[in-house]
């Protein structure tokens, strides 16, 4: 990403048309990246490490932070559609809201400043503000949900997180040696890799999307 790059993103005009066709084609995309998933090893096995919010990061420094988070839930509506859910929507739910802090967050602070500086700040303090967030809603919210809706005690869960780090036991250390880590992670990849291609797929996407 250079100044260059973030400077041209603001002389160009998108018809309504090509919007919503751009906005559900990077949906697809996301969908798509979303099957492509894997454990990391200091993480219990039901945390899976995806990409799938790039196409939504790229979506809200484009067009602004509300096509992000459409481009967010067409992602979650094909997965409900084509794989249906497997943890009664706790699962989505959660994937909803840390990908809308993620991504709005991070285009809402290169929408008031569309320099390189803007966009690093942005997708910075947004990968720590989601990975932070979601000590306290995994473990006061999503986990406690989770465990009255499947009968599952929540020393359960912590013991598939003891299995992959025995320094695992209880929630809070749950949340600091497993949860926290591996959305910190999970964040600051996705940070990166649109670091990386933001130039080289900037000028190809505003030629497409060019009026």
């Amino acid at each position: 990403m250079s100044q260059k790059n973030a400077a041209a993103n603001q002389n160009f005009t998108v018809s309504r048309t090509r919007k919503l066709v751009f906005i559900a084609i990077l949906g697809a995309i996301s969908f798509l990246l979303m099957l492509i998933n894997f454990s990391l090893p200091f993480a219990p096995a039901f945390l899976k490490f995806d990409i799938a919010e790039l196409p939504a990061l790229f979506a809200g420094f484009f067009l602004g932070p509300l096509a992000g988070f459409e481009v967010i839930v067409i992602k979650l509506l094909l997965k409900l559609a084509i794989q249906g859910t497997e943890t009664a929507f706790v699962g989505e739910f959660s994937n909803l809201v840390g990908s809308s802090v993620f991504v709005l967050l991070a285009a809402w602070i290169y929408k008031k400043d569309r320099t390189k500086k803007g966009a690093i700040i942005g997708m910075t303090v947004s990968s720590l503000a989601v990975s932070i967030l979601f000590i306290f809603i995994n473990a006061y919210v999503m986990f406690p949900l989770y465990s009255n809706l499947y009968g599952m005690p929540l020393d359960a869960i912590i013991g598939m997180g003891t299995a992959v780090n025995p320094k695992i036991t209880n929630m809070t250390t749950l949340m600091l040696l497993s949860v926290f880590p591996f959305n910190l992670v999970k964040h600051l990849v996705t940070d990166v890799i649109t670091f990386l291609v933001y130039k080289r797929v900037g000028n190809l996407l505003r030629n497409i999307l060019r009026a």
